[in-house]
């Protein structure tokens, strides 16, 4: 098995021309969720995205601490630009490392490469997985399991889990997050970057990053893709099956026009996510039920997203909550309750 080597804390959080916040999911969620890794952000002219944390060059981002500069840019494709490079080199010459969750791989790129070794500094590609995956055999596991499926891609599934299973550590139940995308392993530590691993070998990679645990263990385990989303379904299918999840939340964002990157797709309802959603869960779990949905509102006023939870509650009877605005207690509550 490949050990990969340990990225150094904190970071500097690169987020180059990003076009707009969502663009900068990866950089948002170690801001939200390890704060104390992100010393400050650096952007590039005519970047739509901002952390609302101190902006810093490559020198004052040193002298503060920082020791590796993080790529926080999702882009569509996964691209290392000619204008990051130049910032990415200067980087490296001044000692930081650098870790990046982009589909375009640091190491396949020759210049970075030479760079690095020139000075002596480490590439860390997070979405490279660092062993190999069985194929799923779909052997029932001891524990649960809790999975959250969304309406669109970027609608809070990671958020979601990780809010779940610090309230689950709150109240001294057993839980743990399970990371299947890059600024999952970023914030943890550990896990495995799912959309990277061979289409046969997905489901079976989900399995083996939730094994038989005790039988009151909760995995969450992070949520990718959507099964609307016509270029990432495969993900999240893999997700659904090798998880096999006790329970499901629905994720979704109210605000979307449409799908994201497909202006062509509408979204679909939280009705039709619910009755897709389950009955492909239970093909592994034929007791899989959905308990909640967590509801992205930081696009909505205080007021507005109250009248919307309390709505899409009455009409879908389930808690609808956002967990990270207003706390995960319920959807908690909820897993308690199946448990």
């Amino acid at each position: 098995m490949k050990v990969a080597p340990v990225i150094k804390t904190p970071y500097l959080l690169f987020l180059g021309d990003a076009p707009d916040q969502l663009a900068a999911k990866v950089a948002q969620g170690i801001k939200d969720w390890r704060p104390e890794f992100a010393v400050g952000q650096l952007r590039l002219p005519g970047c739509g995205a901002d952390l609302g944390i101190a902006e810093m060059d490559l020198a004052t981002a040193w002298d503060a601490g920082a020791r590796t500069l993080v790529i926080g840019v999702a882009n569509r494709g996964g691209v290392i630009s000619a204008a990051w490079k130049v910032v990415l080199k200067e980087a490296l010459e001044m000692g930081f490392d650098i870790a990046s969750g982009l589909h375009n791989l640091l190491r396949d790129e020759a210049d970075l490469v030479e760079a690095a070794q020139k000075a002596g500094r480490q590439l860390h590609d997070v979405r490279v997985p660092s062993e190999e995956y069985p194929i799923a055999n779909g052997v029932k596991r001891r524990g649960k399991r809790c999975l959250a499926v969304g309406t669109d891609c970027s609608v809070g599934k990671m958020y979601t889990a990780l809010a779940m299973d610090g309230e689950m550590r709150k109240r001294g139940l057993k839980s743990s997050f399970r990371a299947t995308g890059q600024t999952g392993i970023l914030v943890t530590g550990g896990g495995v970057p799912l959309d990277a691993v061979v289409a046969d070998f997905m489901a079976g990679a989900v399995e083996h990053i939730s094994p038989d645990n005790d039988d009151d263990h909760w995995d969450m385990i992070e949520g990718q893709g959507s099964l609307f989303h016509v270029s990432y379904s495969g993900v999240t299918m893999a997700l659904i099956h090798g998880g096999q999840p006790d329970a499901l939340i629905l994720s979704h964002e109210p605000t979307r026009k449409h799908m994201r990157g497909l202006p062509g797709y509408a979204l679909p309802t939280l009705e039709q996510l619910r009755d897709t959603a389950l009955p492909l869960a239970r093909i592994a779990n034929p007791d899989c039920k959905v308990v909640g949905i967590s509801v992205n509102t930081q696009h909505m006023s205080q007021e507005e997203a109250d009248s919307y939870l309390a709505a899409l509650e009455a009409r879908m009877g389930l808690p609808a909550v956002d967990p990270f605005r207003n706390g995960a207690e319920r959807l908690v509550d909820a897993l308690v309750e199946i448990s």
